[in-house]
């Protein structure tokens, strides 16, 4: 049994490294080195700045149903027409030098009209279906008195009132005018002007 003995700690020294490692070296001491000033950047001269954006046009805000008042007490007088006919009316014609709120003056005309009583109107979501069907665009003012017209015998309408904006875009010139639809007659024409 000893003679196991020294050949099992021999086993446990080479085992744990001892008889194997080598002696300690010291290390040099660490050396601190001061960091470096990161490279300047070149001086840029300062963005000039950039010009003003223009300020847009105003666009005039035209009090359509003060507008139409004097010309629907005309048209609502017109002497022929049974009360509850139905009536189109169309999309203002725009003649003017400029731009125009169409979209406001027909609604305009729509509200005038419906608190009237004197007229049965067709209805703006009818007249939309009808220029689809018939392949007019929603945007078409129906800009000639025969597209209105034809649209109106579409819908069964009895009058069109055909109405278009001329002159200056800032104090337009209105122009209406009944038709009766199976004829094509002008029935009553009014005019007015818009004041600047």
């Amino acid at each position: 049994m000893m003679k196991k003995f020294p050949f099992v700690v021999l086993a446990a020294l080479v085992l744990t490294g001892c008889l194997t490692r080598p002696p300690e070296q010291q290390q040099p001491p660490a050396t601190i080195e001061q960091a470096k000033p990161a490279p300047s950047r070149p001086h840029r001269p300062p963005r000039a700045p950039l010009p003003a954006v223009p300020t847009p046009p105003k666009i005039k805000t035209i009090d359509w149903q003060g507008a139409f008042a004097p010309l629907m007490q005309q048209m609502i007088a017109t002497q022929g027409v049974n009360p509850g006919s139905t009536l189109l009316i169309n999309r203002l014609k725009n003649n003017t030098n400029g731009n125009v709120q169409t979209g406001n003056a027909t609604d305009a005309l729509y509200a005038a009209l419906a608190s009237n009583g004197k007229f049965t109107l067709i209805p703006q979501a009818q007249m939309s279906a009808a220029r689809q069907t018939l392949g007019l665009s929603a945007d078409d003012s129906l800009e000639t008195r025969g597209k209105a017209i034809g649209l109106a015998r579409y819908v069964n309408a009895q009058y069109v009132l055909y109405s278009d904006a001329s002159g200056d875009a800032r104090s337009p010139t209105l122009e209406m005018q009944l038709i009766l639809v199976q004829s094509g007659e002008i029935i009553w024409s009014g005019k007015g002007q818009i004041p600047e």
